[in-house]
């Protein structure tokens, strides 16, 4: 709708009405702002930007970028900063629990920013897996007009005539210590496998949030699977500047965009790309900052009738980048809109529909590329990300089931209390085929934070036991996950969930094609351990962690801080 800068311009109005304002003024004077300036709309860049991850550390130039867009298009650019964690860093460690809190950290400086200086608009930068969620939840909350620019996937390493990503070296450990791979040759894989900026290449949690926030209308088409390293990104945030700004002159905001059916598009994308299971957990989280009713079970409803399209690691053959080459997110959603799996109608942030925006993609992807299977040919009939449920999980739980041969094992439990002294189990040999590893007190209060598990399932993976051991927790897995497990089992351990009260050696089920988890047990068996059971102390009693552990819904309602 037409309408006026300066209506359009909240803070610029406020900022404007007569002489008691003149003490705001003054303090944008103080930044170099001229009187003209004031009727400018006012548009946030959340920078993501840092030198503490290669995820992160080329993000300035994008939002150098978006700066110069918004100038060019006639808005003023306030630029304040995000942290970021880096998951592949803090893997294995006790800073992997502060993953999942810096998602919440992330969302409430953006909202806090956005409020706090009556915000236009905001352009948000991010590039590890954290960033994407919790900007997106940010921009819900604030619900200004509002767009996402992903700082890019990273390129390849190599070594060995062979391409390389940051797994590579979680599976090599494995390797090496079955005593498959030589310590030199672990030692040029730890050096070659990340060679520069951008995000996990892989199918990963950043790339899949990135490309479902491509899909749900909130980024720009193409844009979720560039690399960092190449120009197209910063020419892409520029011209995602522009297009915000035509956001803000129409008062599209992200509230009008994230609806159910635009939710359904996202999750559609992340099923037919094989994306991570974080994007359950995320996708919860989100839902619930738009205010849209979205439960664990939609999850299971959009599997069982998408198929998965994209061969992409972790249990396929390729990158992002080679999925951008192919086409990209537009190609992939192309041909679900032609076989009715998404809405065409949904509104996106570039002010066009689904429809319009692939009105000119390709029907069919090329004919010189395997990256993208024609729909008649998928690689699996069905979605990979399962809702499991049984008396282990009676709130769900997230099995990942893409590069099984079967998904199914009862074997006796091996119980661990921690991450550290189950991986130690894995390198030491004394896991055998046939096992489930059970992980506990690793859940949103528990661990607290949900640490993800991606160490020892990629020692599974690199010990040749990915096929044979079950793996079940109630904290959560990388991306770069797969193999026989299971995860966000709910409730966890911490309040109680059975999850608790299994003993070594009990017998438990997994079997995705039946969506069951259970704990072989008696009921009055079950029911005697819930009775001896005490709750464990809390890790710990202050600062980010403890208010995170206090108030954290369960992982099936997306460990949010604010289910009041």
């Amino acid at each position: 709708m037409a309408t006026s800068s300066l209506k359009i311009n909240r803070r610029s109005a406020n900022i404007t009405e007569g002489k008691s304002r003149a003490p705001n003024r003054s303090m944008y004077y103080a930044m170099g702002y001229e009187q003209g300036d004031f009727v400018k709309p006012m548009v946030g860049v959340a920078n993501g930007h840092s030198t503490i991850t290669p995820c992160n550390s080329g993000l300035q130039k994008l939002a150098d970028a978006a700066v110069a867009g918004i100038e060019e298009a006639g808005g003023n650019a306030q630029i304040f900063g995000t942290p970021t964690i880096s998951d592949g860093m803090s893997m294995g460690t006790e800073g992997m629990k502060y993953s999942l809190v810096s998602r919440e950290v992330i969302s409430d400086c953006i909202e806090t920013c956005v409020g706090g200086q009556w915000m236009d608009g905001v352009l948000v930068v991010g590039g590890c897996d954290k960033n994407m969620p919790g900007g997106m939840m940010g921009m819900l909350r604030a619900n200004v007009p509002a767009i996402y620019v992903y700082g890019g996937t990273i390129l390849p390493g190599s070594f060995q005539g062979k391409d390389l990503n940051i797994v590579s070296v979680f599976e090599a450990v494995g390797q090496n210590a079955a005593g498959n791979l030589s310590d030199s040759d672990l030692l040029e894989i730890e050096k070659r496998a990340v060679p520069g900026t951008g995000s996990c290449g892989g199918m990963y949690t950043a790339n899949t949030m990135s490309s479902a926030f491509e899909a749900l209308g909130m980024s720009l088409p193409y844009s979720s699977t560039m690399a960092n390293p190449h120009d197209e990104t910063q020419n892409s945030a520029k011209a995602a500047a522009k297009v915000l700004i035509e956001a803000i002159k129409k008062d599209l905001k992200p509230r009008d965009i994230v609806t159910k059916k635009a939710i359904e598009n996202a999750v559609t994308v992340i099923m037919a790309t094989g994306g991570s299971t974080n994007a359950v957990l995320h996708f919860l989280a989100i839902a619930h900052a738009a205010g849209v009713e979205w439960t664990i079970d939609d999850f299971e409803r959009m599997r069982q009738k998408v198929p998965v399209i994209c061969d992409l690691k972790p249990s396929g053959q390729f990158l992002a980048v080679d999925l951008h080459r192919a086409g990209g997110i537009p190609q992939v959603m192309k041909m679900l809109l032609n076989a009715g799996l998404i809405h065409g109608d949904c509104m996106t942030i570039t002010g066009k529909t689904v429809a319009e925006n692939l009105a000119d993609v390709p029907d069919e992807p090329r004919a010189d590329q395997q990256v993208i299977r024609p729909m008649n040919n998928p690689m699996y009939a069905q979605g990979h990300l399962a809702i499991l449920k049984g008396n282990l999980s009676p709130e769900g739980c997230v099995a990942k089931i893409t590069g099984l041969k079967n998904p199914v094992i009862t074997g006796p439990a091996r119980v661990f209390d921690d991450e550290q002294s189950a991986l130690k189990s894995i390198l030491d040999g004394n896991i055998k085929p046939g096992d489930v590893m059970v992980l506990r007190y690793l859940g949103p209060k528990g661990g607290p934070g949900m640490p993800e598990m991606l160490a020892p399932t990629s020692a599974l993976i690199g010990a040749g036991l990915g096929q044979s051991v079950g793996l079940i927790t109630d904290g959560r897995f990388s991306g770069a996950t797969w193999g026989m497990v299971v995860g966000h089992v709910a409730p966890e351990a911490a309040v109680g969930g059975n999850i608790a009260l299994i003993h070594e050696g009990d017998s438990i089920t997994i079997d995705a094609h039946q969506l069951l988890l259970q704990l072989n047990v008696p009921d009055e068996i079950i029911a005697q351990r819930r009775a001896a059971w005490k709750a464990p102390a809390p890790r710990y009693t202050r600062g980010v962690q403890a208010k995170f552990a206090h108030n954290a819904s369960s992982a099936s309602k997306g460990a949010v801080l604010d289910l009041f």
